[in-house]
C-alpha cells in the first residue's frame, strides 16, 4: 500500500480510502466488520463515514453506519490504527437537528458530539461539512439559476471559530469539505489563513 500526507496536515493515509455508506442499508454489522478487518489487513488506514449514512438517507437508518464503525472499534481496541473522517450533515432533512441550518455552533457540537459517542472514540481526524449551506448549484446542473433571496446561512468565518474551537478541545484534528464548490473551497482557504483559523481546511468530494 502507499500512503501519502492528507492535503497540509501532518496525516498520512492511504492512497485508498475505505467507504462506508452502505453499511446499515445495503451491508449488515458483519459484513461491514469482514470489510474493516481486510482493508486494514491490506494497508487502508483512511476510513472515511458521516453521520447521515447508511444511504440512501432515511430516518431508520440515520447515523447507523458511525454506530458499527464504533462497535468494531470496541471490539477490536484498534482505534490508534485509523485516520477517520466523518461529517457533520448539512441542512435539509427534517429528523436531523430538525432539518435547518447545520453549522452554527449549537448544531455542529450536537452532531460532533454524537459521533464521538457513537463511533466510540474522543477524537475525529478529519471532520468534514456535508454538503454546503447555503444555496448553490449541486453537481453542477444545467440551467441553474441562482435565488437571491436564499436565506440565512453560518458565515464561514463562524464555522471556522466553531472548528478552531473543536481542535482546541482535542475533540477534532483537521476540518474538511465534502461536496463543496470550488468558490466555497477557495473562500474557507483565504479566510482560514486571515483569521489564522483552522488552518488546515481541507477538500474531499468537491461538487
Amino acid at each position: 500500500m502507499k500512503y501519502k500526507s492528507l492535503g497540509n496536515t501532518d496525516l498520512k493515509v492511504s492512497l485508498i480510502c475505505l467507504g462506508t455508506m452502505t453499511w446499515g442499508e445495503q451491508n449488515t454489522q458483519d459484513e461491514a466488520f469482514e470489510q474493516m478487518d481486510y482493508s486494514l489487513d491490506q494497508g487502508v488506514n483512511f476510513f472515511d463515514t458521516a453521520e447521515l449514512y447508511s444511504v440512501p438517507t432515511k430516518e431508520s437508518t440515520y447515523t447507523k453506519t458511525e454506530t458499527m464503525i464504533g462497535n468494531w472499534f470496541a471490539e477490536r481496541n484498534n482505534r490508534e490504527k485509523v485516520i477517520l473522517a466523518t461529517k457533520v450533515a448539512g441542512p435539509g432533512l427534517s429528523w436531523i437537528r430538525g432539518g435547518g441550518n447545520q453549522f452554527d455552533t449549537k448544531n455542529m457540537t450536537q452532531a460532533l458530539e454524537g459521533s464521538l459517542q457513537r463511533l466510540k472514540t474522543d477524537y475525529i481526524d478529519l471532520y468534514q461539512l456535508h454538503w454546503p449551506e447555503r444555496q448553490t448549484n449541486f453537481f453542477s446542473k444545467l440551467g441553474y439559476k441562482h435565488n437571491d433571496n436564499e436565506g440565512s446561512w453560518t458565515a464561514f468565518e463562524d464555522i471556522l471559530a466553531t472548528a478552531q474551537k473543536f481542535i482546541d478541545q482535542g475533540k477534532i484534528r483537521h476540518l474538511g469539505l465534502s461536496n463543496e464548490t470550488p468558490y466555497g473551497l477557495s473562500k474557507y482557504l483565504l479566510l482560514s489563513e486571515i483569521k489564522e483559523l483552522s488552518k488546515s481546511c481541507l477538500c474531499s468530494k468537491p461538487l
